[in-house]
């Protein structure tokens, strides 16, 4: 099932689109570029909601990764 999406544009745009129908399906190179942006957005979204959650975990003291790492050499 699709919807109908309708937008404005400038009129020297239209025209400009109109000379190229023959060599570029639009409707096409539209959908595909929506398709794009969504995929990129939800990913910008899905950091946003990252951060979000990670800047509410507690901190870690400074130089802790490296003492486990040492910890971890110095058993073995």
């Amino acid at each position: 099932m699709s919807s109908v999406l309708s937008i404005r544009i400038p009129k020297r745009l239209k025209e400009e689109l109109e000379s190229l129908k023959e060599v570029v399906d639009w409707r096409k190179e539209i959908i595909e570029f929506l398709e794009e942006r969504v995929k990129m957005y939800k990913r910008l979204k899905a950091l946003d909601e990252i951060h979000s959650v990670l800047k509410e975990l507690p901190s870690v003291p400074k130089g802790s990764a490296v003492k486990s790492v040492r910890e971890d050499r110095d058993s073995n």
